[in-house]
């Protein structure tokens, strides 16, 4: 990384994705047909890795093993991901995740081997300030320990750097700050707002309500996502619906990530609240289409292209 860089600092989980695709409709408590594939992800790495393909500068904060999984991942994403403030944990394994997806490419269950992303501790962020502080962005998410998404989050807004929190999962979700004073977006899910938030999404009203309140805990933008319904968005100006974009789903798995690392990028470019959350949903609806988990056609000029294609009508 050059003196004068100042790369996007992506703080959380980077792990092996192993994803079993149903030949038929899943019948429970039986052996199903499958066929398989291996690819790595993470939420931070997903997120770093289509910044990276987008051609930001970025550092990836995480754990690893001393492993075959870790090769992988440093094989797939080092071209693009800055790893050098990886943080080897002697006699762990790698995080892995194992997806099972139906037959139409939803996901219907998961199982998360994360147990060595709790060594990301406080202690090991402060030993890397140096380049936090160089940080135009620092995003986490929570695989990260409660105390250090706090540690974050204050050194964040002590120095002036807009902090984005991504959630993983709903059990995670005790990890979140209660205040997000500091935090410049949120990016959450109907289900993590509904156990979070301890209420439910059943209509329009409901969900632009969600937005309001994790808003009142101090976060200046907020996006929930409804999977196919589409996205309620907020900030300064106020709430916004986005629909989703109508696709041939392939595989959902990432989808939610490239979604945040475009938005970001865009917001970081100074676009506007409706043109960033366009060039998310642009950019998961191609990533749905494809079987990866980062779409391998991603590129600056590739997500602007597809981004004015689509809202312009020339891509069905």
């Amino acid at each position: 990384m050059s003196q004068s860089a100042r790369p996007i600092v992506c703080v959380g989980g980077a792990n092996v994705d192993k994803k079993l695709y149903a030949k038929n409709e899943i019948v429970p408590g039986t052996s199903n047909p499958v066929s398989s594939s291996t690819s790595v992800g993470g939420v931070a790495r997903n997120i770093a890795e289509n910044l990276g393909r987008i051609g930001e500068e970025v550092v990836l904060l995480t754990t690893k093993g001393n492993d075959a999984e870790w090769l992988a991942i440093d094989k797939e994403c080092s071209h693009y991901v800055n790893l050098d403030y990886v943080f080897e944990i002697p006699d762990a394994s790698t995080g892995s995740y194992t997806a099972v997806l139906e037959s139409d490419g939803n996901l219907s269950c998961a199982y998360a081997d994360m147990d060595v992303f709790d060594e990301l501790t406080k202690e090991k962020i402060t030993g890397e300030l140096p380049v936090l502080e160089k940080a135009a962005c620092i995003i986490a998410d929570l695989n990260c320990p409660a105390e250090t998404v706090k540690f974050l989050q204050s050194f964040a807004l002590e120095n002036g750097i807009p902090f984005v929190i991504i959630p993983v999962s709903s059990p995670k979700m005790d990890r979140l700050p209660s205040d997000l004073t500091g935090v410049e977006w949120l990016i959450v899910n109907q289900d993590e707002t509904e156990t979070t938030l301890g209420t439910k999404i059943d209509t329009d009203e409901d969900w632009e309500e969600s937005v309001y309140r994790w808003m009142d805990k101090g976060a200046a933008h907020v996006i929930v996502t409804g999977g196919e319904r589409g996205v309620m968005a907020g900030g300064e100006k106020g709430v916004y619906f986005f629909p989703s974009l109508e696709t041939r789903v392939t595989d959902v798995t990432g989808a939610g990530d490239s979604f945040c690392a475009a938005v970001v990028y865009s917001w970081l470019q100074k676009e506007s609240f409706r043109k960033s959350l366009q060039a998310g949903l642009v950019n998961a609806r191609k990533t749905i289409m494809s079987n990866t988990t980062v779409r391998q056609d991603l590129s600056e000029e590739q997500l602007k292209q597809d981004r004015e294609e689509f809202f312009n009508g020339t891509v069905s």
